[in-house]
């Protein structure tokens, strides 16, 4: 009976140290378990804020540079030349509106009535032309545009004939009356890009001396100052001539209508 008991006591005796040396092993497991655990849950946590601060650095160089150039994307590469473009094509249009006053005319100061009343007009920087007026056949509006990039000056009025195109003598040509009473500035100024209007009735009282078949051209010198070389001829257009009227030159038509209305005087 003893001996069973000395048997239980051992047997008992080795449970409790196996069951022991297994609650020992079972603890370093856990422990080791969880910086594992601790690790994998840091790391994915670690990653995101490593994503995070490479998109705010991307983010930062594309700013930085502030041309987009290094970095090769198709759509801030499209957009950035589109501007530039847009840009560039405003302002060549802002520099062309140049038709209507030269440019450097307003940089240079010489656009204005003293240096006109000192520099008459270039005859090769004008474009002269004739037209006959729709209110009334009989009436011509001659235009003459300052092509240079400075103000000029002409003659009062334009030297006018109406004379034959086929005939070397100009004995006969018919020379308009002119407003008398002149005088004031030496020149009448023209403005970089701008017109002179004046304004020919070739027969205010409707009666005509001379058939269309005898008076077939109007001659037509800008100034008086420029050489003969610079007359330009235009065709007559019909109609009869008969005491023919020529104003001033005006900038608007209505004031060169005006002015030839009041033409009394023979050119001398």
């Amino acid at each position: 009976m003893s001996t069973k008991i000395t048997l239980s006591s051992a047997a008992i005796t080795l449970c409790a140290a196996l069951a022991l040396s297994a609650c020992q092993s079972s603890k370093p497991a856990a422990s080791g378990s969880a910086p594992t655990s601790t690790n994998t849950a840091s790391a994915p946590a670690g990653g995101a804020t490593d994503t995070s601060s490479s998109a705010a650095g991307a983010t930062g160089s594309t700013g930085g540079t502030g041309s987009t150039e290094g970095t090769g994307a198709t759509g801030a590469t499209s957009s950035t030349p589109a501007r530039g473009g847009s840009s560039g094509s405003a302002s060549g249009t802002a520099s062309a509106p140049n038709t209507a006053k030269p440019s450097g005319s307003a940089s240079s100061g010489h656009d204005d009535d003293s240096y006109a009343y000192t520099h008459l007009c270039d005859p090769s920087k004008l474009t002269v032309q004739v037209t006959r007026m729709t209110d009334i056949p009989t009436r011509r509006l001659i235009t003459v545009r300052n092509n240079g990039s400075t103000s000029c000056g002409l003659s009062y009025y334009p030297l006018v004939a109406i004379g034959n195109s086929q005939s070397a003598d100009q004995s006969k040509d018919v020379r308009p009356l002119i407003p008398g009473g002149l005088g004031g500035p030496p020149a009448y100024p023209v403005y970089a890009g701008k017109t002179a209007y004046a304004v020919l009735d070739l027969n205010p009282g409707g009666s005509g001396s001379g058939p269309a078949t005898t008076l077939t051209e109007i001659n037509v010198l800008a100034s008086q100052n420029m050489p003969n070389a610079a007359t330009q001829n235009f065709p007559l257009g019909g109609g009869s001539v008969g005491t023919p009227k020529l104003g001033l030159y005006e900038a608007g038509v209505a004031d060169a209508v005006a002015s030839m209305q009041g033409a009394n005087t023979p050119q001398q």
